[in-house]
């Protein structure tokens, strides 16, 4: 597997060329995750559409990528995945854990949504008024 890291505007896109298999593939991918979080990158996005295949091992890395970059306080979308992949994923039960995009025009408007909702003020919580019993003592 190659993977070619550049980036537009704050957004790191990792595109991942070849199958994703057992060896040293999965290490490397985190590798560059932790390397680009370490920087400071904030916003991450695997594009998958040079990737037909991944094995267990290489899902395995994947999970470990994306913990990587959430230790980091960084967004991590997966864009473009192939049919095979997606169909991994699914079958695992691992689409939930991730942010899925498909194309990465799409995985860009995800990240910037993410960002803007993380830096929005929260509304105060409503203050719950209480209200006394009345008391033997008061004019009703």
């Amino acid at each position: 597997m190659r993977i070619a890291i550049r980036f537009k505007d704050d957004v790191a896109i990792m595109s991942l060329t070849g199958k994703f298999l057992a060896g040293g593939d999965g290490p490397f991918l985190r590798q560059k995750v932790k390397d680009l979080t370490e920087a400071g990158t904030r916003k991450l996005i695997l594009d998958f559409s040079g990737v037909p295949y991944i094995d267990s091992t290489g899902l395995g890395f994947l999970v470990g990528s994306r913990k990587t970059a959430e230790e980091a306080s960084a967004s991590l979308v997966l864009a473009s995945l192939s049919t095979h992949v997606k169909r991994i994923l699914d079958s695992l039960r691992l689409t939930p854990f991730f942010v899925i995009a498909e194309d990465e025009g799409e995985a860009i408007a995800r990240l910037n949504e993410k960002a803007e909702a993380a830096d929005s003020p929260k509304p105060a919580p409503k203050k719950r008024s209480r209200k006394r019993p009345p008391s033997d003592l008061e004019d009703n």
